[in-house]
């Protein structure tokens, strides 16, 4: 089999850390396997790149960032190649650039636009282990990009794809998907699978584990997936086609995300594209607008209610403001404590019931819902924040999700 291995800054911490994965990758390499390892940066050690150039500038150019912080992986790399060699396993580390990575030129968030292994596939014949550099490649110019947050996730997804792996895994402080967060609820499950679509949902909803770009990279390039942690021999969770899972649960998990406030706009002028004129100021301010409300009122205006993640908040309300200026709203108001909870699974596409269900199991807790959004896989409901933890664990019980 060929393997991606990808490890993440807690796994390569320090140096025992990076010793304990050497021995890993090795046992996996002499189990019969080509191995590529993908790493990322120190834990801590971006942080104090970061905060090395803030020593000298408040507002760095984004190129020069770009050099300074792919530095950290390219350590984390050629350490863990030392390691293995020493173990007696050839390895050779390799930059973004070495490794056929070529992005687009949007630095500190560039995007892989393709991936040349012939380098690689040569590594590989030779018997080596190859050590990648993730988070990183170069545009088209040569100058070096980094591909944002999550950016070694999706160096891995890429590599996997690019050279046919069997499997990539992704290796984390966590031993896979689970039911529901089990800080918030203790008999949360982890799952042996999980479809691409649902894992969307998850990560999309606030599920922490994996970034969404790398489970839709995945899921277009056709990359088996598991997240597992380097702690233990655990199995982890894979990641992988709807049609691969036998028996499609009715519902996989309850996401929480707390990172959501409300705008409610009343009396707003109701004449054609005024829905347009502020959506559309919103997208162009970079708001992003999840659940959205319109109700008609009796005096002839209009009620529009909608959601947006708390860190967009200041920006919508300058957005809203020029709206509330020119008299097309007459009064607006804002709430910070609410949250989302969602309920994920592909078995609900069948399943007659489920929303009902969700709604019976809320107000048998006195939960008021304020704003509610569906999918085919998916339905969110807005609360209160005060009931984020009493709606988790009240719907893990209420689909059984512990059995």
């Amino acid at each position: 089999m060929l393997i991606v291995q990808k490890f993440g800054g807690t796994s390569v911490g320090d140096l025992d850390r990076i010793s304990s994965v050497a021995t890993r990758v090795a046992k996996t390499k002499k189990e019969g396997n080509d191995v590529i390892v993908v790493v990322s940066a120190m834990s801590g050690e971006t942080n104090k790149l970061v905060g090395y150039a803030e020593h000298f500038s408040s507002n760095p150019a984004r190129a020069e960032m770009d050099m300074l912080l792919s530095s950290g992986e390219r350590v984390t790399a050629s350490l863990l190649s030392i390691a293995l060699n020493e173990l007696g396993y050839p390895a050779t580390s390799m930059t973004g650039r070495k490794a056929g990575i070529l992005t687009d030129s949007l630095h500190t968030k560039a995007r892989i636009e393709e991936i040349d292994p012939s380098v690689m596939k040569d590594s590989l014949k030779e018997g080596k282990i190859i050590v990648v550099a993730g988070f990183q490649g170069v545009n088209e110019n040569g100058d070096v990009t980094t591909l944002g947050r999550g950016g070694s996730d999706l160096s891995a997804v890429a590599i996997a794809g690019a050279v046919g792996a069997d499997l990539c895994e992704i290796y984390t402080d966590v031993s896979g998907i689970y039911t529901t967060d089990p800080r918030i609820e203790p008999k949360a499950k982890k799952l042996d699978k999980i479809s691409y679509e649902e894992m969307l949902e998850l990560a999309s909803l606030g599920a922490k584990v994996l970034q969404n770009r790398s489970v839709e990279l995945a899921k277009k390039l056709n990359v088996n997936l598991v997240t597992r942690t380097s702690f233990s021999d655990e199995a982890g969770t894979l990641i992988t086609k709807e049609e691969n899972i036998m028996e499609k649960p009715l519902v996989s998990g309850i996401a929480l995300d707390k990172n959501q406030a409300r705008i409610s706009l009343m009396g707003v002028a109701d004449r054609p594209g005024i829905a347009s004129e502020v959506f559309t100021k919103l997208a162009n301010s970079d708001v992003n607008v999840d659940m959205i409300i319109q109700n008609k009122a009796h005096d002839g205006t209009t009620n529009i209610d909608f959601t947006v993640p708390l860190s967009d908040l200041n920006d919508a309300k300058e957005v809203v403001a020029v709206f509330f200026k020119n008299n097309d709203i007459s009064t607006e108001s804002y709430n910070d404590k609410i949250c989302k909870v969602s309920i994920v699974g592909v078995g609900m596409k069948s399943h007659a019931g489920v929303a009902a269900k969700a709604f019976s199991t809320l107000a048998s807790q006195n939960i008021n819902i304020n704003m509610i959004s569906t999918s085919e896989i998916k339905l969110s409901m807005i609360i209160d924040e005060q009931y984020a933890q009493l709606a988790v664990r009240s719907l893990h019980d209420a689909y059984e999700l512990d059995k």
